[in-house]
């Protein structure tokens, strides 16, 4: 029996799901795919991790372990509480907490939280980015889906949603952790 812990290079990785946020003509919108992949198996294809909160002004969509996620879903809620109509403070306060608290720091997860004002990205490391151009994508195919959706953003007259969408299903044809089943929710901007 060897007292050898596995190396970086003999560990399985979990992969899971492409989130992308687009702001775009009055509508935010926020999608992501199914698809949970455990090595080189896909473990389950429908996934869904996009949720309301706090009936219905906020959506979070999460990316990385699921466990993690959830931990992290719930805590940000718990803060959203503490700060109604405030998203900036509420992820400023738990970006806090997250890079103070010993446990939270070992979370491997990432959110993109959205109301009618704001698009934030709450990374892994306790940061919150606000983008300049209002599109956030996170998980294994986030930088595709979001050069996707700045291109058809450029060139086409699509709404948030479908943008969202043809962004996702552009991510999982090249992407071999994003997969097409694809769920998008929308509301109105403040703008």
């Amino acid at each position: 029996m060897s007292d050898r812990k596995p190396s970086s290079s003999t560990r399985v990785e979990t992969h899971s799901t492409t989130i992308l946020a687009v702001r775009h003509q009055g509508q935010v919108a926020l999608g992501g795919d199914g698809q949970v992949t455990y090595g080189t198996a896909i473990l389950k294809a429908d996934t869904r991790k996009i949720r309301w909160i706090l009936d219905k002004k906020m959506l979070v969509g999460f990316a990385g372990s699921t466990a993690d996620a959830f931990s992290l879903l719930e805590r940000f809620e718990a803060k959203a509480k503490n700060f109604p109509g405030n998203l900036p403070r509420a992820a400023t306060e738990l970006a806090r907490d997250w890079r103070n608290d010993r446990i939270l720091r070992k979370l491997e997860a990432m959110m993109i939280v959205v109301d009618a004002e704001h698009s934030l990205l709450v990374t892994g490391q306790g940061d919150v980015v606000q983008p300049a151009d209002g599109i956030l994508g996170i998980g294994s195919g986030g930088n595709y889906a979001v050069a996707a959706a700045r291109a058809l953003i450029r060139h086409s007259s699509l709404s948030a949603t479908e943008i969202v969408r043809e962004s996702l299903k552009i991510a999982s044809e090249i992407d071999i952790y994003t997969n097409d089943n694809i769920v998008v929710e929308e509301f109105q901007t403040n703008e």
